[in-house]
């Protein structure tokens, strides 16, 4: 199951990756700007932990964001190491051509699927998720009882 489910991921990641590059998107970009269509303002950890990706990746992303008119970064009152991060009109306005190019892919990747058939695999993959973070959850539990630092790195925060 998990290489299928990874097969069909590589295959719908690189189909919108290929639409999202004809708007000047990176895939990585796609994933903040998704973060930032649903609240603005976020600051850089933030955007890191939502994400899943390390706070130096978001980092970089945000540097070239910001250099194609996509974000502002803009430091805290009194806090010079917090920055919150922030749409510009073109960062908002690529909301329509990236969401448009994601649902023309999931469309492909449905194509001849019975809507039956959608629902039950959507609720597959949700429970496999729900198990999977129940057993993360139980294994740091289980690592942090024993003292395993090493087992509590990969746990869920």
């Amino acid at each position: 199951m998990a290489h299928l489910i990874k097969n069909a991921f590589r295959r719908t990641s690189r189909a919108l990756q290929m639409r999202l590059a004809t708007h000047s998107v990176s895939y990585g970009q796609w994933t903040i700007l998704r973060i930032l269509w649903q609240g603005d303002g976020l600051t850089q950890k933030q955007l890191s932990d939502q994400a899943g990706v390390t706070e130096p990746s978001t980092f970089a992303a945000l540097r070239a964001m910001e250099k194609l008119g996509y974000i502002s970064r803009q430091k805290v009152l009194n806090n010079n190491k917090q920055i919150r991060v922030f749409l510009t009109p073109q960062g908002a306005a690529l909301r329509k051509v990236a969401v448009s190019a994601a649902e023309d892919v999931n469309h492909i990747a449905m194509t001849g699927v019975s809507s039956e058939n959608v629902a039950v695999t959507r609720r597959t993959l949700l429970a496999m998720i729900e198990n999977l973070e129940t057993d993360a959850t139980a294994s740091a539990e289980l690592a942090l009882a024993s003292g395993d630092s090493a087992a509590m790195a990969g746990a869920p925060s």
